[in-house]
């Protein structure tokens, strides 16, 4: 079709030149034949030519519409096939649309069951972890640890969340309580690594009482009780030994010797107060510089004790013998008798004071009442020696303990103002300082009260008895003189 617009406009173009031409001719056209011949044959030629190309034109065009023919069937049946694949595509994605939605409640069916079982299972491992977590602690504070450590090592990856508790892991965990239980309940008899009082490992012989109390038994003979630590899972030997009745009950209990040994229900913390225990000796030197004043007035009061015990025991005479025997030689008048058997008795008080007055036997009586009188006040002051020193160092001995507590609530004062309080053992040594000596100034002090009211009954007991053996010798004097 573009050839043929082309060469129409060719012959358009010719015909106007040719005009042009003719206007321009003149009027012999004679001279210029020759040329019109050749153009006529130029317009022949380009006649022929633009025919030509006209019906090529036209072949080109007939072949463009067979072309389009064909390529329009070829549309109309991809069009076709397109719209019948649309359609199957169609009903397919309809399918698909409905296995979506189909598939999509079954996904939120899923998950609804997915977030139901998600809960269990966490609340599942939950629950085996926290068993887990205490089952660890328990191993850890078992005593059988002692004997087989690291028996929590598979708890573990559980607790940490390594990975999720299976049913394995479970029954290994209920079988680990049960043989925890049953270890608890069984007395062991076995040989162990523990830690000496000095530090080294050593051998021995191990009592295990479930899981109250560990015994040990040296080859050198040392025996004493055990403590644990949850920490590096050993044994350590107690610092402090029993006392000699629970070691040997240990023993014949070891030996077979003994059906019962004592045990620790508070699984080792009786056993270690025993270790800290202290006893006055060990708790005197935290009282300060006032405790050596208090234990001076002990030891002062302790030698007064004694030697007032021992002046009235070596003094000691039986009053109604004495006197029944004294009443016969007044009798029968055998002064000089009577004189030699009072002088027998050189300490005591009674038989000293009648013989002083066996000289005023020939005079009144009340020359022979002052005589006893005056001797029974020279006996007074021997009789009552060192008794007010023994009553005032009862009364200094509980003031020096109140002294020692002020000066320690001083010292804790102090040192509340320097560091605060924020570390009580700052000041647990003023506090000490200030109950041990109030302490000790009372275990001084009731002691040396009790012994003074005892030493002053014994004093009066003993005056009242020279003043009453004093007025019955006065009477059986006289009553032997008017005889």
């Amino acid at each position: 079709m573009i050839k043929l617009y082309s060469f129409v406009c060719m012959i358009i173009g010719l015909m106007v030149a040719a005009s042009l031409c003719a206007r321009e001719i003149p009027h012999d056209m004679r001279k210029d034949y020759t040329g019109l011949q050749s153009l006529e044959e130029q317009h022949r030629q380009l006649v022929e030519k633009s025919e030509n190309e006209r019906k090529m034109a036209m072949e080109e065009a007939r072949q463009q519409r067979e072309k389009i023919k064909n390529d329009r069937a070829a549309l109309k049946k991809a069009i076709a096939d397109l719209k019948k694949n649309i359609a199957g595509l169609n009903a397919e994605n309809r399918k698909i649309r409905t296995d979506l939605r189909q598939t999509e409640e079954r996904a939120q069916a899923l998950r609804r069951e997915l977030d139901e079982t998600g809960t269990i299972n966490r609340e599942f491992s939950g629950f085996v972890r926290a068993n887990a977590k205490d089952l660890k602690t328990l191993l850890l504070q078992s005593l059988q640890s002692g004997l087989v450590p690291g028996r929590h090592k598979f708890l573990e990856p559980v607790i940490h969340q390594q990975k999720f508790p299976s049913m394995e892991d479970v029954e290994k965990i209920s079988a680990c309580l049960f043989d925890e239980i049953a270890a608890s309940g069984r007395v062991n008899v076995t040989k162990g690594m523990i830690i000496d009082r000095q530090g080294r490992d050593q051998e021995a012989r191990l009592l295990i009482l479930g899981n109250f109390t560990g015994i040990y038994h040296l080859v050198n003979g040392e025996t004493g009780f055990l403590v644990y630590s949850d920490k590096s899972q050993r044994f350590f030997a107690l610092s402090k030994l029993p006392s000699a009745e629970i070691t040997h009950n240990i023993i014949s209990y070891l030996n077979g010797e003994s059906d019962g040994v004592y045990l620790d229900i508070t699984k080792g913390a009786a056993i270690r107060q025993l270790a800290h225990e202290l006893d006055m000796m060990a708790q005197i030197p935290k009282g300060g510089p006032i405790v050596w004043p208090i234990l001076g007035i002990l030891g002062v009061a302790l030698v007064i004790i004694v030697e007032r015990i021992l002046f009235f025991t070596t003094r000691r005479t039986d009053p109604e013998k004495l006197m029944k025997t004294v009443n016969d030689f007044v009798i029968a008048r055998d002064w000089d008798g009577c004189r030699k058997f009072l002088q027998s008795f050189k300490n005591s008080f009674t038989p000293q004071v009648l013989l002083t007055a066996l000289d005023f036997r020939d005079r009144t009586r009340e020359d022979m009442e002052n005589a006893l009188q005056e001797a029974i006040l020279g006996k007074i002051p021997e009789i009552e020696r060192f008794l007010s020193t023994l009553g005032m160092l009862a009364a200094i001995a509980p003031l020096l303990g109140l002294l020692g507590t002020v000066t320690g609530m001083i010292n804790t004062f102090h040192v509340i103002t320097c560091f605060g309080t924020k570390d009580p053992r700052m000041m647990a040594g003023g506090i000490s300082e200030a109950l041990v000596t109030t302490m000790l100034g009372l275990c001084v002090a009731i002691p040396i009260m009790m012994v003074h009211t005892l030493l002053s009954r014994r004093v009066e007991t003993q005056i009242s008895q020279m003043e009453e053996k004093s007025v019955a010798f006065v009477n059986m004097i006289f009553k032997n003189r008017v005889k």
